[in-house]
């Protein structure tokens, strides 16, 4: 049996939907896997430009694999923007370690694009790209979207392969030229079993949970759960709500941003709204399961996938999501696993609410929505991603594995 290749990982920060399967490629055996950061955010407390606040996650990011974190050049490290990650060291560190391959997530970021376009004097190694970037919601491109066009396309050309987190991240690479026999299947995804794992005891701390928030106990729960930030439009779901209320349900919208005070605003006075803090990654199970259905109606490009979308339905919570959420043509098919609405469109959103409602206040229709949230969620694994992964390194050309 040939060796196991050597995969060295390049990633902006420790990313809880990250760490998992770096863990679970080493216990796979797929990969000799050592993990390069470029910052130490999440694992330090430091301010999350979206939450508006200091935050640290509450998982261990960097149990059960190698890392190592590679020194930065920047005063102010951050990855809101471009020159935020600046490692000269970067390319040396990794040819250091010998690679078979190496692995790089996205390119927006400077040490990130420099990497790509200065790998090949360091290593013949070949270069596997990951990002989840799509069309989705993009204006006609002015001047500088065609020059980041011609930056985008330059950079694939340095990679030798391409492991798409879905169809619409797929339909990017094949945009920007990348030829579809380089381009792998490798899911988004989540850590499923946390989310899915003793969900009857889990769906208990969650009506406790309501409670305390004040929800009455016979009340159904949208929920938004994340920043409270433009682009994911939690005002949009906010007017839809008020709008035209279901009857006995509540919105509960859980997370900081700079949002947050308008939206208060906004629902002074509404028993019927509720609002909690951001809630860290240990107890997001208990605050899908405190919902009914789950909302994410972003606008625009920038919600690449939405992987609190993967979260929400290995919890076993259907979702409504807007047409420009990256992840809609994989995970939510229209009345199967969830809804889809035309993205800023605050009424067609209001009918969705109530169709969802509708829809699961049938025993039948919502026994059968169960069944195929966990048929769908289970292609979308780390099992599946590995899968991607292992075929990739296997097929890409220049590497010997």
């Amino acid at each position: 049996m040939s060796p196991a290749p050597k995969l060295a990982v390049v990633v902006s920060h420790p990313i809880q939907y990250y760490a998992p399967w770096f863990q679970h490629i080493v216990r796979s055996g797929a990969a000799d896997l050592r993990v390069f950061y470029l910052w130490n955010f999440g694992v330090t407390e430091q301010r999350d430009a979206g939450f508006g606040r200091a935050i640290k996650w509450d998982l261990p990011l960097l149990e059960g694999y190698a890392s190592e974190f590679v020194p930065t050049s920047s005063r102010r490290p951050g990855t809101d923007r471009f020159f935020g990650l600046r490692n000269p060291t970067l390319a040396s560190r990794v040819a250091a370690w010998a690679p078979d391959a190496v692995l790089i997530f996205g390119y927006g970021h400077a040490a990130l694009l420099r990497f790509i376009l200065t790998w090949h004097r360091h290593s013949q190694a070949p270069l596997l790209f990951r990002g989840d970037s799509h069309l989705l919601g993009r204006r006609p491109p002015r001047l500088r979207d065609r020059i980041r066009n011609l930056v985008t396309r330059h950079a694939f050309s340095r990679c030798a392969a391409f492991l798409a987190t879905g169809k619409a991240n797929r339909d990017f690479f094949l945009s920007h030229d990348v030829p579809a026999p380089r381009i792998f299947a490798v899911p988004h995804c989540v850590d499923n079993a946390r989310f899915s794992h003793n969900l009857a005891a889990t769906r208990a701390q969650g009506r406790a949970w309501r409670a305390e928030l004040g929800i009455p106990p016979s009340h159904r729960v949208i929920l938004f759960a994340g920043k409270l930030e433009p682009k994911k439009r939690p005002d949009l779901l906010l007017s839809a709500f008020l709008a035209s209320p279901p009857p006995e349900t509540t919105l509960l919208l859980v997370g900081h941003g700079p949002l947050e005070s308008s939206l208060h605003v906004r629902a002074a006075g509404k028993t019927e709204v509720a609002f909690a803090p951001f809630q860290n990654q240990a107890a997001m199970p208990r605050t899908y399961a405190a919902a009914d259905v789950f909302v994410l109606p972003s606008e625009g490009h920038q919600e690449t996938w939405g992987l609190a979308v993967n979260e929400a339905m290995a919890a076993g919570v259907p979702s409504i999501v807007s047409d420009h959420v990256g992840c809609h043509a994989d995970l939510v098919t229209e009345g199967e696993t969830g809804w889809v609405f035309p993205a800023g469109d605050a009424a067609a959103l209001g009918r969705k609410l109530h169709l969802a409602l509708a829809t699961l206040a049938d025993p039948a229709q919502a026994a059968l929505l169960q069944t195929n949230l966990a048929l769908r969620i289970a292609q979308y694994s780390y099992d599946a991603a590995t899968a991607g992964l292992h075929t990739a390194l296997r097929e890409t050309p220049a590497s010997s594995h």
